[in-house]
């Protein structure tokens, strides 16, 4: 569609400052697919990251936290309108300015970098000149979310292709992003592909969706994306994703997401911390093809490793944290019992591949260190084009619930029988699971462990109801030396039909962690 710009409007808003200009120009997606595909034919030309004036790129931590949106100047908020958008200040470690647009059915504007968007605080005593033409270093949307009259944060993009939502009562942690590019890969450097720019349609009264198309780019991928946008309890962020290779790349992750888990109720060593646990989510979960749910909890690994769930066309996964008991965490401050879970659900054909789950050695609850992706098996060449869709969910718990039993709890301790001699190089688990299909059976009810190792021994399989409680308890004593990592599975069973999901674990014999 050839563009057509005419100059229709000019718009004044609370500030002169923030005067813009209306051009008469249709935006669709088919516009922003042309324009990542014109970048893709094109050699990459990274950002100039001495772009902004000094005085930004050397802003502290603090003083970037003492920079703040002015919410009078809210997008949308004098039309009194079903969504707010409110934008990041560039500088610190956001060096790489994002174009951000507004659109209606017929028209659009670029939102320039004005003074009276922020209020910058004491630690900004004596700030220098905006760049004339400057972008920001991304955006928030706001909406009614936890009381019917008030604009709580909703979703936000700042840096590369990161983004984070919130369903009702729920806390950030976990992140998700564009594309995963060589993400642990032993000898690869990891490709950040950053959208560059964004659309934002102008909502109309009565919406329940807020929509948005960016543009993607880096030296492996460009794309376009769309997202729409739906509060609620659970918040839904449908994503559609056309990628443009501009070369070949050894992992290519569809629908990334990253958390942190730093040490829980299945860690083996020890921090010097007083919360029992603390982490953004607690396990990989994954309704498989075949219709199978399986469980992976996450760990601290010594070292970098990657797990691969083949599969064909999935049906969702996700990084969950499913304990919500406050007791757990101890954390009255970020409040770790509340961290949103997401979970991907994906739209039409995703053929063969798998979900891989890497997790990173870390010290510190302020690194994500758990990253989860699709990776199609047929691998991606260099000028070749290809799209996906799916569903995020922003959520408490899993969607679609099971109507099976499911795992709570992963604990591992000294392995044997108290009282008597410890055996060396066994190690005792524990795994608590809750679920209809578990109510009314008993010790003589015939539920049996189903459960093997890769390699080294198990023993003294059994399950069992807690006393007190709705769960069962299965236990085993796991017997493995040397250093290779163990791999173990396991369900329970009541003759021929499984009772609960399958618990897959990593075990590293003598690591520390």
């Amino acid at each position: 569609m050839p563009r057509n710009f005419i100059l229709v409007a000019t718009i004044a808003l609370t500030s002169s400052a923030l005067c813009q200009t209306w051009e008469r120009e249709d935006i669709g997606f088919n516009d922003i697919q042309s324009r990542a595909r014109d970048l893709a034919n094109k050699p990459y030309v990274p950002p100039n990251k001495d772009s902004l004036p000094a005085w930004m790129n050397n802003l502290s931590y603090d003083q970037y936290r003492d920079i703040r949106f002015n919410t009078n100047q809210a997008l949308w908020a004098a039309d009194n309108l079903p969504f707010r958008a409110m934008f990041f200040h560039p500088g610190y470690l956001y060096r790489e300015p994002v174009i951000l647009n507004e659109f209606t059915k017929s028209h659009q504007q670029q939102i320039r970098l004005a003074e009276a968007y922020f209020n910058y605080g004491p630690l900004i005593k004596d700030h220098g000149e905006l760049p004339p033409d400057g972008g920001f270093a991304g955006f928030r949307l706001h909406a009614p979310l936890n009381e019917p009259d008030v604009f709580d944060e909703l979703i936000a993009f700042q840096g590369a292709s990161y983004w984070r939502a919130l369903g009702k009562n729920q806390r950030y942690g976990i992140s998700a992003r564009g594309i995963a590019v060589d993400t642990g890969i032993d000898g690869a450097t990891e490709d950040f592909p950053a959208f560059r720019e964004f659309w934002l349609r102008k909502p109309e009264a009565g919406d329940t969706q807020a929509r948005i198309y960016a543009l993607l780019d880096g030296p492996s991928y460009t794309g376009a994306y769309a997202f729409k946008v739906s509060p609620g309890n659970e918040t839904i962020v449908e994503v559609t994703a056309v990628l443009f290779a501009r070369r070949a790349v050894k992992r290519l992750g569809i629908a990334p997401m990253s958390s942190m888990f730093w040490f829980g109720e299945n860690s083996r060593r020890c921090f010097d911390d007083f919360r029992p646990e603390v982490h953004d989510s607690d396990g990989l979960a994954i309704r498989m093809g075949t219709g199978e749910r399986i469980w992976r909890p996450l760990g601290n690994p010594p070292v970098v490793t990657t797990n691969s769930f083949l599969d064909d066309n999935p049906r969702g996964f996700g990084l969950m944290q499913r304990d919500r008991d406050f007791e757990n965490y101890q954390d009255d401050g970020v409040f770790y019992d509340r961290r949103a879970s997401v979970w991907v659900e994906p739209a039409g054909n995703w053929g063969a591949g798998s979900v891989q789950l890497v997790e990173i050695p870390t010290n510190d609850e302020i690194h994500d260190n758990i990253v989860a992706f699709w990776v199609p098996r047929e691998p991606v060449k260099a000028g070749q084009a290809f799209d996906f869709s799916y569903r995020l969910h922003w959520l408490s718990d899993e969607p679609y619930p099971a109507p099976i039993a499911r795992v709570v709890a992963t604990r591992i301790g000294m392995g044997g029988v108290p009282g008597q001699p410890r055996p060396k190089g066994v190690r005792k688990f524990a795994i608590d699971l809750e679920g209809p299909t578990l109510e009314g059976l008993d010790r003589t009810s015939g539920v049996e462990v189903v459960a093997d190792t890769s390699r080294g021994r198990l023993s003294g399989e059994v399950a069992y109801p807690v006393v007190g409680t709705e769960r069962w308890r299965v236990l085993f004593d796991l017997e493995a030396t040397g250093h290779e990592p163990v791999n173990l599975r396991m369900f329970i069973r009541r003759s021929d039909a499984a009772l609960s999901e399958t618990w897959i674990y990593q075990f590293m014999p003598n690591a520390v962690a």
